[in-house]
């Protein structure tokens, strides 16, 4: 996807253009005045597309030094420059999610949508991502996503994938926390992909939690990076839309031991998901003429809720919890 050459058959592949998305074709609603779907003038757009470029300059050219640093202050900085990074390019983000679930390590898993899932993440669940090794070869991002310890995986070579899951596996049991993008390819946001289980395996092998992700936008074809879509045409789609709102749910996490194996795991996540996707879609009609009065909500957790501002954990990403050694299973993983 994304300009480079036809790829295996075997990869997962998205029916998702910039323009719509092929499994739920109807538009999105028009903008309203002085919504988020407006566009933003040329001016405020190059403006955007200099301080984000800048800002992610800055990174790469300051990375080398922050390495040097203790892992706590290594971290606060990396959370506090993608938050820039994402500001900077005029996305407004808001987190939801209850603290606690933030803290350990977890195999986070998400729904994929754009370049930009990348640093909000990073900006409230910083760990070891996952991502194809075309990534180390872009310009300026992949340097620095080498750098921010970034575990490649060749998806042209099914052989190597054991290994990519060995080592997911060893991060989760040595107390870190990885961040994959089970659906293989991004999505328009309206419609996913099937989570592939191989990623899943790492979590049943190490014994850790998996946290499913929910991310939406809006507008969402805005933000969505799909298909053929060239990074430098979705920047500037990302610049000129008048604003961008990203909302970021941390759902509740599970329990790997409650699975017998990495498909069931993978299904569990994927509704997990899904469920939170179709509870957002509320008829505004339902929202403009409430009727009765609401059932009192479970004694649960309160959501806290961010705007423009991370949920951060308070212990580092490198907490020791505990878990069993990584099984020789992952050795025999499929896609």
């Amino acid at each position: 996807m994304n300009g480079f050459p036809a790829l295996p058959p075997w990869l997962p592949t998205a029916p998702c253009t910039p323009g719509r998305c092929a499994a739920h074709p109807e538009p999105e609603p028009e903008p309203e005045p002085g919504g988020p779907d407006e566009r933003a003038g040329t001016v405020l757009a190059v403006a955007r597309l200099a301080a984000g470029t800048g800002t992610v300059l800055l990174g790469v050219l300051l990375a080398p030094a922050a390495g040097l640093l203790p892992a706590a202050v290594r971290l606060a900085l990396v959370r506090g420059w993608v938050r820039a990074v994402v500001r900077a390019f005029g996305v407004r983000a808001r987190y939801e999610g209850t603290a606690d679930v933030v803290t350990g390590p977890f195999l986070v898993v998400a729904n994929h949508v754009s370049w930009l899932d990348i640093p909000l993440l990073a900006a409230v669940l910083p760990g070891r991502m996952v991502a194809k090794t075309e990534v180390r070869r872009w310009p300026v991002l992949g340097p620095l996503a080498a750098l921010g310890g970034t575990l490649f995986i060749d998806r042209d070579r099914l052989r190597a994938l054991p290994g990519t899951v060995r080592a997911m596996a060893a991060v989760l049991a040595g107390g870190g926390r990885v961040v994959v993008f089970p659906e293989g390819s991004t999505w328009c946001g309206r419609a996913g992909g099937r989570f592939r289980p191989a990623a899943f395996q790492a979590a049943l092998d190490s014994g850790c939690a998996v946290l499913p992700v929910r991310i939406d936008y809006r507008p969402t074809r805005a933000a969505a990076y799909v298909g053929d879509d060239p990074l430098g045409a979705s920047l500037w789609r990302v610049v000129t839309a008048r604003r961008i709102v990203a909302r970021v749910r941390l759902l509740d996490p599970i329990s790997s031991s409650e699975y017998p194996d990495r498909r069931a795991l993978a299904a569990a996540a994927q509704r997990a998901v899904t469920r939170e996707a179709v509870a957002r879609r509320v008829p505004r009609e339902a929202v403009a003429r409430p009727t009765a009065a609401p059932q009192a909500a479970p004694a649960l957790a309160q959501p806290t809720v961010a705007r423009d501002r991370a949920n951060l954990p308070s212990s580092s990403v490198h907490q020791r919890a505990s878990s069993r050694p990584a099984a020789a299973s992952s050795s025999r993983t499929p896609v």
